[in-house]
């Protein structure tokens, strides 16, 4: 399965369009729209060079997410966001990927979405509200027509 146009929109409102690289709230340097692997502080990169960027984290995300039988588009559009932001990793070890893949359906789901909406800022553990636009928006996705 292949992130919808829906999809990918959502990750791009969510991530901004950024052509110099800048330190997120998380203390991690970012570049294009959410892209983090072997970013430097100095980095400038083109439109061209962004979108490369994010289709390879898009596709990284959909492999991760293409694990799971049975995903509706929303589903899988609604995961792959999630994953993006997330990290495979993260979403491999998780209780959301355990609780959908026993049921797709199970409305602790949305719960579980929600408890991914903190960063770690000044070694402090901080709710940050983009992060929590972000998961409601992520469940609605998932939850949508089910």
């Amino acid at each position: 399965m292949k992130t919808s146009d829906k999809g990918v929109e959502m990750i791009k409102g969510f991530e901004t369009l950024h052509l110099k690289a800048y330190l997120c709230p998380a203390g991690h340097y970012t570049i294009g729209w959410g892209h983090t692997k072997g970013v430097t502080p100095t980095q400038r990169i083109s439109l061209t060079q962004a979108e490369v960027f994010l289709n390879e984290d898009i596709r990284t995300a959909e492999v991760c997410v293409s694990n799971i039988a049975g995903l509706k588009q929303n589903q899988f559009d609604a995961l792959v966001s999630f994953v993006f932001n997330v990290g495979a990793q993260a979403f491999r070890n998780s209780t959301i990927r355990r609780l959908i893949v026993a049921n797709s359906g199970n409305p602790a789901i949305r719960d579980e979405f929600m408890r991914w909406v903190y960063a770690t800022v000044g070694g402090e553990k901080v709710v940050l509200p983009g992060l929590e636009r972000r998961r409601k928006e992520e469940a609605d996705m998932y939850f949508k027509n089910i």
